[in-house]
């Protein structure tokens, strides 16, 4: 009586569970679909409201505007900012740490301008004249 009773309650709260996540399913895809019905509106209502009075362009219907919003995400990209499965924090440390080499050799770049006056002309110019003596060869 006891293991019946058991597995009533688990088959009861198996099936509140499936029909909880069901109704959670369902208000999710609806919301989702309101968020592109509005989306839609908003940008229908802010390119009626800017781009006729300001480049002379002629109104949108609301079809227009979400085809304007899809193309729109087609040409520029959808985001694809950094997720849990993107690695742009590893990335982003990785090209920092490259940077910094970089940047501790700069601090010897405060000699090149005493180098150059004396021994870069010189250098150079004893360069030139191998360079010639070479062409002429």
């Amino acid at each position: 009586m006891k293991q019946k009773q058991n597995i009533e309650n688990h088959v009861k709260n198996t099936v509140t569970n499936y029909v909880s996540k069901g109704v959670k399913i369902v208000f999710f895809i609806l919301f989702g679909i309101a968020i592109a019905f509005l989306v839609g509106y908003i940008v229908m209502r802010l390119w009626n409201w800017l781009m006729p009075e300001l480049f002379g362009l002629t109104a949108l219907n609301y079809w227009q505007a979400v085809g304007l919003l899809i193309l729109a995400k087609i040409i520029f990209g959808f985001g694809g900012g950094s997720g849990p499965g993107k690695k742009t924090h590893a990335r982003k440390t990785s090209r920092f740490k490259k940077c910094n080499t970089l940047r501790s050799d700069f601090s010897e770049w405060k000699h090149y301008d005493e180098f150059w006056s004396q021994e870069g002309e010189k250098a150079f110019q004893d360069y030139l004249r191998r360079k010639q003596t070479e062409n002429k060869a």
